[in-house]
């Protein structure tokens, strides 16, 4: 919810492009309007009614951020407590609905200092305030689960950094296993070769030995 008053100028010098850019404004053709509005401020750069008129006519363009900026001048140099209070009544509108609670919240403020028997100030202050809320649980729910998640990624991290460890202390005794073996069965062979070697030896020296007997023929 937002005011969109266009007031019309009343420096002599500026009034007839304020007046066509008004025209235009109300036909909305905002454009256009702009053009004429900027002509009003390059005759004089601190008419408050230009500046607060452009806001408007960027606003409904959504140039939100051109927009602010000439609300912010309009409010500067506006007198008139009623009119700068809509300046910043357009700010915290902006702002909200871009969920710049916090910014919003400071315009509606300021602008209910200048009007206090605003009520649709009021009302968006209201909400605005519960929406900042909302955000604000909303982000500290989410760094919460943020840090769930990064602690769950470090536990797991760990867990097959473990699980990698033991993986290759596995792999190591498998390996040392595969080598004692190995020694075992050639001490083995070593063993049974040397027993039949003796077994050979022996029953060679057990069997009778024959001469050579020549005939003569």
């Amino acid at each position: 919810m937002f005011l969109l008053v266009v007031v019309t100028a009343q420096a002599q010098t500026d009034r007839q492009c304020i007046r066509q850019g008004n025209r235009l404004y109300h036909q909305k053709q905002w454009a256009q309007a702009e053009v004429e509005y900027r002509k009003a401020l390059s005759k004089n750069a601190e008419n408050p009614q230009a500046l607060y008129n452009l806001g408007c006519a960027l606003m409904m363009q959504q140039k939100d951020s051109a927009a602010i900026i000439q609300y912010q001048k309009a409010a500067q140099v506006e007198t008139n407590k009623l009119r700068r209070s809509k300046a910043n009544h357009n700010i915290g509108v902006i702002c909200q609905n871009h969920r710049m609670y916090g910014d919003a919240i400071k315009a509606y403020q300021q602008s209910l200092r200048d009007n206090p028997s605003d009520d649709e100030t009021r009302y968006n202050l209201a909400l605005c305030k519960q929406q900042n809320k909302n955000q604000q649980q909303n982000q500290q729910n989410q760094d919460k689960n943020k840090d769930k998640n990064q602690d769950k990624q470090k536990q797991d991290q760990k867990q097959n950094e473990n699980k990698d460890k033991n993986k290759e202390q596995q792999q190591q005794e498998q390996k040392d296993q595969m080598s004692k073996d190995n020694a075992e069965q050639l001490l083995n062979a070593a063993i049974q070769n040397e027993k039949a070697t003796q077994q050979r030896m022996k029953k060679a020296m057990q069997q009778p030995q024959r001469r050579n007997v020549q005939k003569n023929w």
